[in-house]
């Protein structure tokens, strides 16, 4: 017998070959299936006289089939079958293209109702490939599923249409839509004047107007967002029943430490510096994320925090996404620390280094920082890999990698009975919404100013009839000392599953808008390597630059770059966004209207790193007016917050944030950027908790809760 709990596979009409296409939407069971929530409408609930049929419209008929006919044309290849369907006004003709298995499905005398595209052929008005669907003569307007009614229409995947959707939904909710359990509690759905669930279920699916399809989904958002907030809220509660060494402040040294500096800290860095000295003075792990825009010294804010605790004894791991970002990292706070007696190491996968050491072997390392001779070890994913043991290990640095888990902090600091404190950074401006949401968990520090010394980068867009001057004006920097950075374009991806992407405007496919393959990315370097070494720039020295090179290949390009022995650096977007390299004043980016607004601010924050001016050029060939809109925000804007915001707006959570990934719910994923209704469900989570911590007295919504912690992974 069916249940709520069945897997899909065991659900007549769809067997072992449709599950395994589900599985692709996530859908494993009957609760799941129920749950696949449409993307979108179509309104085909007004049906029409066949008189009163227009060109141009989407209109819905019904009637009884006079005729049924198919054709082949050799000439194109096409299967073409004809239906013509009369009504007591008149009759018209339906075309579908390709689909011969429709002359066993439709017959003579039968009754249809239709839902198309009206078209003018040279025998009249014809609908063109619509929504069909039998209908009886006594019930003409009754239990309509496909036609004659509001539509659900869902994201797909090849081989599971929405009208096969809704050909095994309906009837499950039938069956099941009452005894779904209730989840939320009784106060909070009359507070919220929401739908009970079981009529929400429905219109959801198969509303009988707008308006109850947006009062269903607006209640299953809450619902979502709902869980999101409290998973993130309960997450944050277990980590403060955790101990912590707490490292008292010693304003003495930090006075010491700024004075050293070649430059001075902006009003910005030294509040962002006190409030995480103060938070490391707690006996709880601090858990913070540090944000600022590329250049705006989160480094320096971060090494006060490290001197400090290595100056109460314990030791700091320091983790870098990438080996270049680790070693400079290594470099950079080796010659701040150089003044303050603190042993600073690198490692990663291929090297291990320490400061003041010519050489060192890993093994020699790893021992010196079992023993607490290692201060602050800097590196890689290397650093949580099995053989590093810290004697005393009480904060963790991460460099763009906010999704630091309990567990990973735990193996860190194995059999000890306290747990280091976390201080994350990021200059990837996070909006306001994803801040209360995704990374609701940990406290945020902004670093709002930049260095005072910096001005700012002048943005240009430049389109075919500008290059040109453009490329001039960049051999003329060249000729002065400048360096260049070329980022090449993006190599449009081919989703590997098309079809998955619906009608619907607000589906975004998996990985559809970031990065490279490694293919693409060297095929799209050496193209562009090509037109700048042989037809623009023959004269200067271009060097390529790419992910799949090897670490030391990287670190040598990288250094003749800062020394000043390669002009241009032609690299992708994969390649480390946070090197330093203060000579480069000019960002060239080709294919400008492929990335998204953050990316290019990001790739812009790698050039005005001195006080000498810096320049943007954004190259594009695209003269849609939404891609211009984007870029002309590039030319006006600097602050990063500001475009992450109009980011969001234009492109959606899914696409700017790869939230496809993290395995959310539709309804959360495409309200994340509702700031009202993200501090509601914050606000409710913050008091259901607040009563009930563990929520014993919502069993219902506890095993939810459980459910869904296991299909979200915010790696």
């Amino acid at each position: 017998m069916l249940n709520l709990d069945t897997s899909v596979e065991d659900v007549p009409k769809i067997g072992t070959a449709y599950a395994k296409k589900l599985k692709k939407l996530g859908i494993k069971t009957v609760q799941d299936l129920l749950f696949y929530f449409p993307a979108r409408y179509d309104d085909f609930s007004d049906i029409i006289p066949i008189k009163k049929v227009e060109v141009g419209q989407i209109a819905c008929v019904q009637g009884r089939i006079v005729s049924v006919d198919q054709t082949h044309t050799f000439k194109k290849g096409m299967d073409i079958t004809e239906v013509v369907i009369e009504d007591e006004t008149g009759q018209i003709t339906a075309l579908w293209f390709n689909q011969p298995y429709l002359v066993q499905s439709l017959k003579e005398d039968q009754y249809i109702c239709l839902a198309g595209k009206v078209s003018l052929g040279k025998d009249g008005l014809y609908l063109s490939n619509p929504a069909y669907e039998r209908i009886y003569e006594d019930s003409l307007n009754e239990n309509l599923t496909h036609t004659g009614r509001i539509i659900p229409v869902y994201s797909e995947t090849k081989g599971v249409t929405s009208r096969w959707l809704r050909y095994v939904i309906k009837p499950l909710l039938t069956q099941f839509h009452t005894l779904i359990p209730e989840i939320l509690p009784p106060e909070m759905v009359e507070k919220q004047k929401f739908l009970p669930i079981s009529e929400a279920i429905w219109q959801a699916h198969f509303p009988e107007s707008f308006e109850y399809a947006d009062a269903a989904k607006a209640r299953f958002a809450f619902e979502d967002l709902l869980l999101l907030q409290l998973s993130v809220l309960k997450e944050k509660a277990k980590l403060l029943q955790n101990k912590a060494q707490p490292c008292p402040m010693d304003a003495t040294l930090m006075k010491e430490f700024t004075k050293s500096l070649p430059f001075q800290l902006t009003d910005s860095q030294r509040q962002c510096a006190f409030t995480i000295l103060k938070d490391l003075e707690k006996p709880v792990p601090m858990q913070r994320l540090l944000q600022g825009d590329v250049g705006s010294g989160k480094t320096v804010v971060s090494t006060m925090a490290a001197l400090n605790t290595v100056k109460c004894g314990y030791q700091v791991a320091f983790m870098a996404p990438t080996e270049i970002l680790a070693k400079q990292h290594f470099l950079g706070i080796s010659n701040m620390l150089e003044k303050f007696d603190a042993k600073v190491a690198f490692l990663s996968g291929k090297g291990s280094q320490i400061n003041g050491q010519d050489k060192v072997t890993k093994k020699e390392l790893l021992k010196k920082l079992e023993t607490g001779e290692i201060d602050i070890l800097i590196g890689t994913q290397a650093l949580i890999s099995k053989g590093v043991k810290f004697k005393n290990l009480a904060l963790i640095v991460l460099d763009e990698q906010h999704r630091f888990g309990v567990n990973q902090r735990a193996e860190l600091t194995r059999e000890k009975r306290t747990m280091p404190h976390l201080l994350s950074m990021t200059a990837t401006p996070i909006p306001r919404t994803l801040a209360l949401t995704v990374y609701g968990d940990l406290d945020l520090s902004l670093i709002k100013e930049m260095p005072k010394n910096r001005k700012k980068i002048i943005t240009t867009v430049v389109g075919q009839s500008d290059r040109q001057k453009a490329y001039e004006f960049i051999k003329n920097e060249v000729k002065q000392g400048r360096g260049v950075f070329v980022i090449c374009p993006k190599i449009e991806q081919k989703d590997s599953e098309a079809s998955r992407r619906p009608t619907s405007g607000n589906f975004v496919p998996q990985n559809y808008s970031f990065g490279f393959t490694a293919n693409q990315e060297i095929k799209s370097v050496k193209q562009e390597y090509e037109k700048l070494s042989k037809e623009i720039f023959p004269d200067l020295r271009i060097t390529m630059l790419y992910g799949k090179m090897k670490a030391e290949e990287k670190e040598r390009i990288m250094q003749d770059f800062k020394k000043g022995e390669i002009d241009i650096l032609l690299s992708t977007s994969v390649v480390e966004v946070g090197v330093d390299v203060p000579r480069a004043t000019i960002m060239m980016i080709e294919g400008a209207e492929r990335f998204g607004l953050s990316q290019l601010h990001q790739f812009r924050g790698r050039v005005g790193r001195s006080d000498m001016q810096s320049y943007c050029f954004l190259f594009t060939t695209e003269e849609s007016q939404q891609n211009r809109k984007r870029l002309k925000a590039m030319e006006r804007s600097s602050n990063g917050f500001e475009l992450a915001e109009e980011d969001l707006k234009i492109r959606g959570p899914g696409q700017l944030y790869g939230t496809q990934q993290w395995g959310l719910p539709d309804t959360a994923m495409q309200n994340l950027s509702n700031i009202f209704l993200i501090e509601k469900t914050r606000s409710e989570a913050k008091e259901l908790l607040e009563k009930d911590p563990t929520l014993q007295n919502y069993p219902l919504l506890k095993a939810r809760l459980k459910h869904f912690e296991q299909k979200i992974h915010f790696e």
